[in-house]
């Protein structure tokens, strides 16, 4: 059985957070823990509020997964403060995390804050030189770099400089930018342009989340890095393809679709 956990917020509306890394886990055939950062109060509309765990209960969290069911790879999503960032550094670094994904979260689909200036910079710092992975979209690149996005060139430009800075492969989400879903993986020096295509549906709620967590699962089962991040992003093309639309806002994806395919017999 392979193992992954997912180091995130909450979503009450179940969406974005671990609420959706465990469904996509799970859809991936992988067992899914998880170590809850904060809880969030939000819907498809927006967030409301957010109460963070204190620095002892996730260290006590962490302490619980790695001690008994180590993961096989670890998702790392919304975390709101720098004394979080630094708990999650020092566990991460005491049993020897392997295949660790960070989706660096500051602003949600909805367009509200996550995290404060202070805690960038703690998540620059503590987190990014243990990862195998970063997964920022281009608002995220732009600050983790420190200079704008315009063009196709300006991603290759940016992701060079988090990767010379920090020393892990970075994976520039294009979905903000241009009228494709082209993405960027920059890996060992090497330049790899994702293709994708750009669908006709606003219900994107949670889509980081989904891609990270599919991306961790994938490196989980064995797959390097570039098929990991390869089946990741198909899924997450098909799963807002699917065209689910629920709540009021920006509604979430089907991380069900796999399973869905799987059974005739699925009732939904």
């Amino acid at each position: 059985m392979y193992k992954a956990l997912t180091i995130a917020g909450s979503d009450s509306s179940g969406g974005a957070g671990i609420q959706a890394d465990i469904k996509t886990m799970t859809a991936h055939g992988v067992y899914a823990m998880s170590v809850i950062t904060a809880l969030t109060a939000q819907n498809t509309t927006g967030v409301t509020g957010i109460m963070d765990v204190s620095k002892e209960f996730l260290e006590e969290q962490m302490d619980c997964v790695f001690t008994d069911i180590v993961p096989d790879a670890v998702k790392i999503g919304m975390v709101s403060s720098e004394g979080l960032i630094r708990s999650i550094s020092k566990k991460l670094k005491q049993y020897g995390a392997q295949n660790v994904v960070v989706d660096p979260v500051m602003v949600a689909t909805s367009g509200s804050r996550l995290i404060t200036e202070e805690a960038i910079s703690v998540l620059k710092e503590a987190l990014f030189p243990l990862a195998d992975l970063l997964t920022p979209n281009v608002p995220e690149t732009e600050v983790i770099a420190g200079i704008k996005i315009k063009t196709k060139e300006d991603m290759v430009k940016a992701t060079k400089m988090i990767y010379n800075r920090y020393g892990c492969p970075v994976l520039c989400k294009g979905g903000h930018f241009g009228n494709d879903a082209d993405d960027l993986l920059y890996i060992d020096g090497e330049i790899h342009w994702l293709k994708g295509e750009r669908y006709d549906n606003p219900n994107t709620h949670g889509t980081g989340c989904t891609l990270s967590s599919a991306i961790a699962s994938n490196l989980s089962k064995g797959y390097s890095m570039i098929e990991a991040v390869k089946l990741a992003k198909t899924y997450v093309a098909k799963a807002i393809d699917d065209n689910m639309n629920l709540g009021k806002g920006r509604g979430p994806l089907n991380h069900m679709w796999k399973i869905m395919q799987c059974d005739d017999n699925f009732i939904f």
